[in-house]
């Protein structure tokens, strides 16, 4: 059975755990569907991409300045998926983290506005295609960057620097 969890902290982020059809050759899944309205609302993909990263790998942090979502599936492997609020008035200083995997797949919905990136936390790389709701401009890029490590991106639970390499029972 699919399950939608919206996160209260960052409005729009959503994960929405995908159904598996298990028979005697593997299994099958939809990946997404455009009448999954409690998913993607009005959003329409337009692009797929895929990733392939190394353990320990972190792709992080920018957004996109032109109101594109980004939809992250893990096909192989784990990762933590980030995603945080600077701007004024809104939800400033508020951070998500969810841990996606291929054991458990599910669609992670990440609104452009907020800074976004990834870590590899598997022993083995990590596979990812995520879906856009806008065309990569190769001229005029929608992206801002901020290094992995920025310590302008504050970890909540600490009030310091958010730090990717932090163990998860600390």
């Amino acid at each position: 059975m699919q399950e939608l969890k919206e996160y209260t902290d960052l409005p729009g982020v959503k994960t929405y755990d995908l159904s598996l059809f298990p028979d005697e050759r593997g299994f099958f899944s939809e990946a997404l569907r455009s009448d999954w309205k409690e998913l993607l609302g009005e959003d329409e993909i337009v692009q797929a991409n895929v990733s392939f990263s190394y353990p320990g790998i972190i792709r992080a942090w920018h957004r996109h300045l032109r109101g594109q979502v980004d939809y992250f599936l893990v096909l192989q492997g784990a990762m933590k998926i980030c995603a945080y609020d600077d701007r004024e008035g809104h939800t400033k200083g508020k951070l998500v983290e969810i841990i996606s995997s291929s054991h458990k797949p599910q669609v992670v919905r990440i609104p452009g506005i907020y800074w976004h990136g990834t870590k590899t936390i598997s022993n083995e790389p990590s596979l990812l295609v995520y879906f856009s709701t806008r065309l990569h401009d190769y001229q005029n890029p929608d992206e801002e960057r901020h290094s992995w490590n920025d310590c302008a991106i504050i970890d909540p639970r600490t009030d310091k620097p958010f730090d990717w390499n932090r163990p998860p029972h600390k």
